[in-house]
């Protein structure tokens, strides 16, 4: 870890690993041995790591975060299959949804952006992502060009929402 430090301003360290008991490095050692300088995102969660009087947000990185919008997409634009381009078009819209990378594990801020968007939005990322991977699917002539609108409706309608309707009882 100080060998990457040495050779880079921010070194990005993903310890995917699950459980956490078998995590390749935890983030408190990460941000330790890289003088706070490491980029991290575990595979589970964990608390923000404190070093040096500043506080160190820790992102979770696993699919939650690609798959729901992926599907999405790829429903709400009736693709006949998954193209290398439509990965890619989830993985930029991902990327787009957080302000700025220079602020990953920011130590400045709590109010600034980290390496991904908070969990929380994840239905809005999701929605993003899911558009992205439609008109991709489109232009890569796996699914029926439609106007920007008419996917952005597919979606809303296609879009699950956890409700439980009343259920009536018959004697």
């Amino acid at each position: 870890i100080r060998e990457m430090t040495a050779g880079t301003a921010r070194p990005i360290i993903f310890p995917l690993s699950n459980p956490t008991a078998r995590i390749e490095a935890t983030p408190e050692d990460l941000i330790n041995w890289s003088a706070g300088k490491a980029i991290v995102a575990t595979g589970s969660p964990f608390s923000p790591v404190q070093y040096n009087g500043q506080s160190y947000p820790i992102a979770q990185c696993n699919n939650s975060y690609i798959f729901p919008g992926m599907g999405l997409g790829i429903l709400a634009s009736r693709a006949s299959r998954v193209t290398d381009g439509m990965l890619m078009a989830a993985a930029i819209a991902l990327s787009e949804s957080v302000a700025s990378i220079e602020n990953a594990n920011s130590h400045t801020d709590s109010s600034e952006p980290g390496l991904l968007p908070p969990l929380d939005d994840i239905r809005k990322v999701s929605k993003g992502i899911a558009l992205a991977v439609g008109l991709q699917a489109q232009d890569d002539g796996v699914a029926v060009k439609t106007s920007l609108g008419a996917l952005q409706e597919k979606i809303e309608q296609t879009f699950w929402k956890p409700c439980y309707h009343p259920v009536k009882q018959q004697s």
